[in-house]
């Protein structure tokens, strides 16, 4: 509504007052005590102080009845934006992301990932500190990704129901109900959702540490700089004791819970990566055989009698993040290819092998073995070339919907989880050098060097 339409509305309001006392009974009532105020007063019982009464009163009605119009516009205003702006977000997804209508867009799967995925980066995406959300963005991340979830409300499965007939005899109908997965994972998803930002607000009153802008602290001074590649990430101080004991174990506490969460929003992602079909693009470019894909030195260590995955991961150059994530892709490719040979059943298939069943069996279930370990060693690393195409291929949007809302609560995990450990070696630092090195040491194998793009 445009401001000259505001004025008319509103001079109509204060014309029409006289005619709109009825209505407002709540706002006569509220002036009888002003009214009763002033006639207790010797000087207002004049016939001239009535007259100034009832204005008293009048201007009172009026700017009530004004301030009534002015708060319905605001929220009217407030449910106009938020209705532009869903109907915005899902015309982009029903257009498969391509604005121009000319039927290049992706599935309408991978737009509600990217969704998703974008509203998240958007809403994460500054989380530097340990400390409570913005509200602003807290609520904008709330009532946002509430509107992409509810797609899941209608993606349903027929089951079987019995009910009774008017009759008394009963009969089996099919009935609808929320597909499975969608019915468990989404309200467990929430929950860890709700958990993460419950363990940002706890931070909002905590005074023992703070965060510096750059760099240049003590330790930068005294040459004992972090050499973690965080230079981007502001510094936590401690006090020179470092923290008191409660505090340190309220932050233990805290670690432990976003640990849990992490580990929950893991198991959810790779549930649901498994149950995604892998696509053929992927399949056409694997190499003939699992050893081609490992490597000799791999796959020599994987073939021994005694295999000891921690032995041959620590031979292994897990130094970036480039070489985690190669290793993985190579790995997942083998399996890959070992299942389809296991599943196929013409001899004369170009998948058919020598290999006996048993050794096959044998080496996929070492190879998901070294898989776990670097999921849980490493699971800041990026998605790996198998997951990506899943993702990219998949047609299903309730698979779509749980890989990507379980991924950024995984990703925000780790954040937080790395926040917290950036403290907790601060805290180190200042009770004592050796002890910090320690800490780092244990934790360093978590976060591997990030390689650089050259």
């Amino acid at each position: 509504m445009s401001p000259d339409d505001f004025n008319r509305v509103t001079s109509r309001s204060n014309a029409s007052v006289p005619l709109e006392q009825a209505r407002n009974g709540s706002a006569l009532n509220r002036t009888e005590n002003i009214k009763s105020r002033m006639g207790n007063d010797g000087n207002m019982a004049s016939p001239m102080g009535k007259d100034r009464q009832h204005a008293g009163k009048y201007k009172i009605i009026s700017a009530s009845y004004n301030y009534s119009i002015l708060a319905m516009l605001l929220i009217h205003c407030c449910i106009c934006q938020d209705m532009e702006l869903m109907k915005e977000k899902f015309a982009k997804l029903l257009l498969g992301e391509d604005m121009s209508g000319g039927g290049k867009g992706v599935s309408s799967a991978l737009a509600l990932s990217n969704a998703i995925t974008n509203l998240a980066a958007s809403a994460f995406g500054e989380q530097k500190r340990l400390e409570p959300m913005a509200v602003e963005t807290k609520a904008r991340w709330r009532k946002e990704i509430d509107w992409l979830l509810s797609v899941t409300d209608h993606i349903v499965e027929l089951v079987p129901s019995r009910q009774k007939a008017k009759d008394g005899s009963t009969m089996e109908i099919m009935v609808t109900k929320q597909r499975n997965d969608l019915l468990m994972n989404i309200p467990a998803l929430r929950k860890l959702d709700g958990m993460l930002l419950d363990c940002l607000d706890n931070f909002k009153d905590q005074h023992e540490f703070y965060y510096t802008k750059s760099k240049d602290d003590d330790n930068s001074k005294k040459g004992k700089a972090r050499n973690d590649d965080k230079w981007w990430i502001p510094t936590p101080k401690v006090p020179p004791d470092g923290l008191s004991d409660a505090t340190r174990k309220w932050l233990q506490y805290q670690k432990d819970s976003v640990t849990q969460v992490l580990k929950a929003a893991m198991a959810i992602n790779a549930q649901v990566l498994t149950e995604m079909e892998i696509p053929e693009n992927y399949i056409e470019a694997l190499p003939k055989n699992g050893r081609a894909s490992l490597g000799d030195l791999i796959y020599k260590s994987m073939t021994e009698e005694f295999f000891d995955p921690d032995c041959l991961l620590s031979a292994l150059d897990l130094s970036t993040e480039h070489k985690i994530l190669d290793l993985k892709n190579r790995i997942e490719a083998s399996v890959v290819i070992w299942k389809r040979k296991m599943n196929a059943k013409d001899t004369k298939s170009s998948w058919s092998s020598a290999v006996s069943f048993e050794k096959r069996e044998l080496l996929e279930d070492r190879a998901e073995t070294i898989l776990l370990i670097l999921k849980h060693r490493f699971p800041g690393v990026p998605q790996s070339d198998l997951d990506i195409s899943k993702i990219q291929y998949n047609r299903d949007v309730g698979h779509a919907i749980l890989e990507s809302y379980s991924r950024i609560i995984e990703s925000l995990a780790f954040t937080v989880l790395s926040r917290i450990e950036d403290v907790m070696h601060a805290d180190s630092l200042a009770r004592g050098p050796s002890n910090a090195e320690q800490k780092r040491n244990q934790t360093k194998e978590r976060a591997p060097k990030k390689t650089q793009n050259t």
